[in-house]
């Protein structure tokens, strides 16, 4: 390989490590909310008599009252377990059974819904009632009456709560075997004249997180109204806020499904897909929580002696790609997979993610998955990679022409150019035909970068040894003996990190360096200078995940053994004599 091209790879590979989304950064602000489109419901049609829901009413007015153990039902199904908040029905104590914090085995489970004050995360729902009408609503104070002491995936829950006013409210609530809630809101009206009621639903989160992901994964407020993704962040709706609601973004459209998501986990709410509805983003500055979710543009009416209905859906769980696109298709959602952040080129990442996770279905580990597809991406390149290779071949070999042309002609720049140029023309040498595998490949290291990054199959994914999650940087560090030493060096400054897969990396990249500079017949100049490439990229990779030091480990020892075989049927070829043509 030209060690220009080289350089030029390594630059590119550096490039890709700091992100694509680093310089082109993909999550939109969130818009000031739309003209004419507020965080409440618009007048109700004349004919049903309402007007529009009243923002700040009872049922969200009211601050929670603590309750005890008698207060709670326990919900129990095979991928999730918490308890139920009977005093305002609130989903706000989740744990995930097959995820947990860290690879120790003693590590707690993953929390996702959470009803400690300090990190609040749970989700509400309810009514709302038209601002000129005064009616006794259920409230976070509301408690409620439960059918059981339990639900699991089998035994749905009924909550049931008489206003005293001739309402009566019920709710059923069922999980499935993953991560989704139903909820369905009943009403029975007593009252002997016609109701009109606003159902919401919606995500809360008590406090600002620490976003692990910086800008490669979106963290916070997301929805896809109307086929249309919006991420916002944290600070947006913190500052973006407009009074009296606070509300910083809202959009009114058909169905989609609206929450905030973390790298892994997500919190979301899904209306009916065939009902109007705004999506709203909100911050409540005197609670300091943020609030996400649906609101109803038409009211539900309910006759005088009738009972009316609205359901919804709440997912609480782990991102898991092909179980949110199961969800997409069974419950007709919208490009619910996006959930997981593949970024602009998702139409890239998405299909890479899905040959790792088949290969890892058939192999049984991400890290034979991620080798196995080094392979495949070789074999796929080859015939680049072979072109390349002859280009840098012939480059070599007009070398000794080059340098005297240039000597000749030192004093005459634009003939030497021209001389040269001439020189690789006859002998068909493109100088631009080696960058194009560098070129293609730059995307799929990319992929792989991405993937590893946000998806969570990939967290805590095992290999051999001591590697126990694939998405983390390498554990072991060169500067305290492999841990022979009892101290951590990255306490006293994160540059500190050099892990044992790193440092083969490091060598890997000297290999490849060397059978590419003998092929290139680089001078002794420019080989002290390659000499650094290999122990500036072993530092950078040190803080790297270890799935990706692993594949380009692998990547540089294939790309080494490609080269000595092309290069010696190269030289073999022109050993070979010369049939000459007679005149």
């Amino acid at each position: 390989m030209d060690p220009k091209r080289l350089i030029l790879a390594t630059a590119l590979s550096a490039l890709v490590l700091i992100g694509y989304d680093y310089l082109f950064p993909q999550h939109q602000p969130v818009p000031p909310p739309q003209p004419g489109v507020h965080a409440v419901a618009p007048p109700a049609p004349a004919s049903s008599g309402a007007a529009a829901p009243a923002e700040n009413t009872q049922a969200e007015a009211a601050a929670p009252v603590k309750d005890g153990p008698e207060t709670r039902v326990a919900i129990n199904a095979p991928a999730v377990q918490g308890t139920l908040n009977l005093r305002g029905a609130r989903l706000d104590d989740l744990v995930l059974k097959h995820y947990r914090e860290t690879i120790k085995p003693d590590s707690p489970d993953v929390r996702v819904l959470n009803s400690a004050s300090t990190h609040a995360d749970y989700v509400d729902f309810g009514w709302r009632a038209p601002s000129d009408v005064s009616v006794r609503l259920p409230d976070a104070n509301t408690l409620w009456k439960a059918s059981g002491t339990q639900m699991d995936a089998e035994h749905p829950l009924t909550l049931s709560w008489d206003n005293g006013q001739g309402l009566t409210f019920d709710i059923r609530m069922s999980v499935d075997q993953n991560y989704m809630f139903t909820i369905s809101q009943q009403v029975h009206n007593s009252t002997g004249q016609a109701v009109a009621l606003y159902p919401f639903y919606r995500v809360n989160r008590g406090y600002t997180p620490e976003e692990t992901g910086g800008m490669l994964v979106h963290e916070g407020p997301i929805s896809v109204i109307d086929g249309r993704l919006n991420e916002g962040s944290y600070k947006t709706v913190r500052t973006g806020g407009v009074p009296p609601d606070n509300i910083a973004w809202s959009h009114q459209g058909t169905g989609g499904w609206a929450g905030i998501t973390d790298k892994y986990w997500l919190m979301a709410v899904l209306p009916d897909q065939n009902a109007n509805v705004i999506g709203t983003y909100g911050f409540q500055a005197a609670q300091g929580a943020y609030q996400v979710g649906f609101t109803a543009t038409a009211p539900v009416q309910v006759a005088a002696g009738q009972t009316a209905s609205t359901e919804a859906h709440v997912f609480a769980g782990a991102k898991e790609v092909r179980l949110l696109e199961q969800y997409e298709k069974d419950l007709h959602v919208p490009m619910f997979w996006k959930a997981v952040d593949f970024g602009w080129l998702s139409f890239l990442t998405r299909p890479v993610f899905f040959v790792l996770d088949w290969l890892n279905e058939h192999l049984g580990s991400f890290g034979l998955a991620l080798l196995t597809f080094t392979v495949i991406v070789k074999v796929a390149f080859l015939p680049l990679t072979i072109k390349q290779m002859r280009m840098t071949w012939k480059t070599a070999r007009l070398k000794p022409q080059v340098d005297l042309i240039r000597s000749r002609l030192k004093d005459d720049p634009m003939a030497m150019q021209q001389q040269i140029m001439a020189l690789y023309r006859q002998e068909n040498v493109n100088l631009f035909g080696g960058f194009l595998p560098l070129l293609i490949q730059a995307p799929v290291f990319w992929c792989l970068y991405k993937d590893l990054y946000v998806t969570i199959e990939m967290r805590h994914a095992p290999f051999v040894g001591w590697v126990k999650d694939l998405s983390a940087p390498d554990p072991t560090n060169l500067f305290n003996l492999f841990g022979l030493v009892p101290f951590d060096p990255t306490h006293i400054t994160p540059f500190l990190a050099l892990g044992a897969w790193p440092i083969m990396y490091g060598a890997t990249l000297f290999l490849m360096q060397k059978v590419s500079s003998s092929s290139a017949n680089m001078d002794p100049s420019q080989q002290k200078v390659m000499m650094f490439i290999p122990l500036l990229f072993t530092f950078f990779m040190a803080r790297q995940p270890v799935g990706l030091v692993i594949y380009y480990c692998w990547s540089n020892i294939l790309t080494a053994v490609q080269q000595v075989i092309i290069i010696s049927r190269l030289k073999a070829a022109d050993a070979k004599p010369q049939l000459v043509k007679p005149k």
